[in-house]
């Protein structure tokens, strides 16, 4: 990839990550809007929004960022598996992709009930916004994780960059980055950020999962 796509590259994943963020935060706002309202039109308004915010701007950016991210990874010296940053970033983007699209079903079947002339239960509706403050709260960290890590790109290479790069033709960072050292500069240990990011990861993921077996949509009831 020459430097010219390369940038253009660069910029069109760096907004469209910034914009899925955007889209996490304008989806929290509306989340907390209902649950801090008494009024019934508000929290019909807020299941509507959040289900179009959800598949019009959330899904799309989410999607054409993980592209764009794979298109930046394996075009330029960092390669997809080289380094534990850029795997751990792909890893992350890709379960935040899917979760994404596992839940946004169950946020349309809130909005059709919102939608509805008359509502059945209206507090099947308020409960179900204590789930989708929990996932929009977690993705957002996930996202700033994300974030953080393609920001800082911690040193550390895996086993797999260590073994299919030569360290004599490994690409160097900028010396503002990392003062100069070259990209291979690391031990054979895994870095210790790795594990604490791991452990982390590990934990949201998990909580992910309790909450989904612990809260119900609309469709239990």
């Amino acid at each position: 990839m020459n430097q010219g796509l390369r940038k253009f590259s660069l910029t069109t994943h760096i907004t469209l990550a910034v914009g899925w963020i955007g889209g996490a935060l304008a989806y929290l706002i509306l989340v907390a809007a209902a649950m801090t309202s008494e009024d019934l039109l508000t929290l019909r308004a807020a299941w509507i929004g959040i289900e179009m915010i959800g598949w019009y701007l959330i899904v799309p950016l989410a999607v054409t960022s993980l592209l764009t991210g794979l298109v930046m990874s394996v075009g330029t010296p960092w390669g997809l598996l080289r380094h534990y940053w850029v795997l751990i970033s792909l890893v992350l983007t890709t379960v935040a992709t899917a979760v994404l699209l596992q839940h946004m079903p169950t946020v349309s079947a809130f909005a059709r009930v919102a939608a509805e002339p008359a509502i059945a239960d209206v507090g099947a509706l308020r409960a179900g916004l204590r789930g989708e403050l929990l996932h929009a709260g977690l993705g957002l960290l996930v996202l700033f994780m994300i974030e953080a890590l393609n920001v800082y790109k911690p040193l550390g290479m895996t086993a797999y960059g260590r073994r299919r790069v030569p360290q004599g033709t490994m690409a160097t960072r900028s010396a503002a980055d990392v003062g100069a050292r070259p990209a291979w500069a690391s031990t054979s240990r895994t870095p210790r950020w790795v594990q604490v990011v791991g452990f982390h990861a590990i934990g949201l993921a998990l909580l992910f999962v309790i909450m989904h077996l612990i809260t119900g949509g609309v469709t239990h009831h």
